[in-house]
């Protein structure tokens, strides 16, 4: 290892923050591995959720997002990431390879506070499935995560249009009425959203919506397949953003997946609760309808994510369960 090569411990320890990265269900559908000072990204092939994510959309972008925070954890410990996406055309579950070096010569390992504060955002964060409190996002934290998002090669549109809205949140629908009838989407909800008491992966009883309060979120099942939803709450002042990228491939998927990371970290540092809402981009005839009907765009939706500011009542959530390091971490 050169003596501007991040050591092994600092390696290990971006690793571990980077667990902490939303994913499908709480998949963490990722493997690591160290490799002569370089850090590798691996899609997990065992938990690809084929009926709800055939094209391993969901699965890249969630990648994505654990390959942001690695970025955001070297940062914050002093170290620049270089990273190379897709390095090896023959395998398709090798999205990325990571190596952290110093900053330049003569400069220290002080953390700047940007990365400073999204580092804190990685232990803050949760996916809040809860009604959002009256108060508008104003325009200047709309531009910021704009802005974090753009610098991740990512495109974000706040959906602020009445009409536009109207329409985003028929198509959200729409994506849940076609996946309740795909073939094993409600086994694999089941599954993921009912793991046992101890489990370190999938949706906890106490994040569901299961009498869902806003007719944007998935509704998961208690002990039957149902799908009940109330209205949005009167007072929820959330606002709706599309993530999109100019392209459609898996390079694209990985992209938008950092940029998730980006605006749901930015977001946090700003005192935001957000919800990623992944069904918009699993059925292919509803990303269509979002480009042509809500976007009016040729640009591809490929996440849409909930924002707003939590309600006057609201408690903090608990932070959902990850799997440990040495289940996802391969050293060589």
């Amino acid at each position: 290892m050169t003596e501007d090569r991040a050591p092994l411990g600092v390696l290990v320890a971006a690793v571990e923050r980077a667990l902490r990265a939303p994913s499908v269900h709480n998949t963490q559908p990722w493997r690591w591995r160290l490799d002569d000072g370089r850090v590798e990204l691996h899609g997990d092939p065992v938990r690809h959720l084929v009926a709800t994510d055939p094209d391993r959309r969901d699965l890249v972008l969630s990648c994505g997002a654990a390959l942001h925070h690695l970025g955001v954890a070297l940062a914050a410990a002093g170290w620049s990431a270089r990273t190379r996406r897709l390095p090896a055309p023959g395998d398709r579950w090798h999205l990325a390879t990571v190596s952290a070096h110093a900053p330049g010569p003569g400069r220290g390992r002080s953390p700047a506070p940007a990365a400073a504060a999204l580092s804190r955002a990685i232990e803050e964060r949760r996916t809040d499935r809860r009604p959002f409190g009256p108060e508008q996002v104003p325009r200047w934290a709309l531009d910021r995560l704009v802005a974090a998002a753009t610098a991740c090669g990512a495109l974000l549109v706040p959906v602020t249009e009445p009409g536009a809205r109207l329409r985003l949140d028929e198509a959200l629908a729409d994506a849940g009425a076609r996946q309740r009838f795909a073939p094993g989407y409600a086994a694999e909800l089941t599954i993921w959203s009912h793991r046992w008491t101890a489990a370190r992966d999938g949706v906890p009883a106490s994040a569901r919506t299961v009498r869902g309060t806003d007719p944007d979120l998935r509704s998961f099942p208690r002990g039957q397949l149902t799908d009940t939803r109330a209205p949005r709450a009167a007072d929820d002042a959330s606002v709706l953003l599309v993530l999109t990228t100019t392209g459609d491939g898996v390079l694209d998927h990985l992209l938008a997946g950092e940029a998730t990371s980006a605006v749901l970290l930015t977001a946090t540092s700003l005192g935001l609760a957000t919800t990623p809402l992944s069904q918009s981009q699993e059925v292919a005839a509803v990303r269509e309808r979002l480009a042509a009907q809500v976007l009016r765009s040729p640009d591809h939706p490929q996440l849409v994510i909930r924002a707003g500011y939590p309600g006057p009542a609201a408690r903090p959530l608990e932070a959902t369960p990850r799997r440990a390091l040495e289940s996802v971490l391969l050293r060589t």
